[in-house]
């Protein structure tokens, strides 16, 4: 079980929001030490144990897909994604939100499919009545599809995933404004006074930079709704079972490279 950073002297009395710290580096390395990948640029950081607890972070972006057990370091990460209501992967959801108001950081944004709406809310009202805290959140249903501005550099849109229950993916864009071919070269005072005049001189480009499927079959491949997926620079898929007809798997990553 993970530290989620009671103070060591438990007997000197109740913890309060204004006697507990955030948890910082320092508190981070007295637990177990555990790799870090780095991949495109982007630090990694979870645990994936198959049916028993999911978290995947990208502690440099603030992002966290699915929250598992509310693993320490999920914490700390503004915005998350939940792909699907098996408790392996939202059972935290709660102390989630909770331990961050007990640290006094921002309410969270948390993203879910959109079905899920209304059970999620009953589960923050019945821990509210149970423990009389305010758990303070942002919650966005998403549909399939949907597209939301998490700031003005990234968004995310929700993807189909192919589950045992409805399920979804999230893939993160990075959303940039490069100046129109006609303006090149112009005269930086030049193209201030076609800005200030209205003139559109900028076209918006966005790059798929993460995908995370959570809980999938391989069918999203094959979905062409899903080509964004497969062009991010990060792919994050769980892994329960190998492929074991080679033939099937060669015909899907041919599929994949022709979208």
């Amino acid at each position: 079980m993970e530290n989620r950073g009671e103070s060591e002297s438990a007997a000197a009395g109740p913890a309060t929001s204004s006697s507990i710290p955030p948890p910082t580096p320092a508190s981070y390395g007295r637990q177990k030490t555990k790799a870090q990948l780095t991949v495109e640029g982007y630090p990694v950081e979870g645990i994936s144990i198959g049916g028993q607890e999911t978290c995947v972070i990208f502690p440099t972006m603030s992002l966290a897909f699915d929250i598992g057990r509310c693993p320490q370091r999920a914490i700390s990460q503004e915005f998350l994604f939940i792909s699907h209501a098996h408790l392996d992967h939202i059972g935290g959801l709660p102390m989630y939100v909770a331990t961050r108001g007990l640290y006094r950081q921002r309410p969270p944004t948390i993203f879910i499919p959109a079905y899920l709406k209304e059970s999620v809310e009953r589960l923050f009202d019945l821990h509210r009545s149970m423990d009389q805290s305010e758990l303070n959140h942002i919650l966005v249903p998403l549909e399939i599809g949907q597209e939301y501005e998490l700031r003005r550099d990234l968004k995310v849109k929700a993807f189909k995933t192919y589950h045992a229950i409805p399920s979804q993916g999230y893939v993160i864009y990075n959303v940039k404004q490069k100046l129109k071919q006609d303006y090149l070269g112009l005269p930086g005072n030049e193209i201030k006074q076609l800005k200030l005049s209205g003139v559109e001189i900028t076209n918006t480009v966005t790059v798929p930079e993460i995908a995370f499927t959570g809980d999938t079959m391989a069918d999203f491949i094959l979905d062409p709704d899903n080509a964004d997926v497969l062009k991010a620079k990060i792919l994050v898929v769980e892994v329960l079972q190998l492929f074991t007809n080679m033939v099937n798997l060669s015909s899907i990553v041919i599929a994949a490279i022709q979208l």
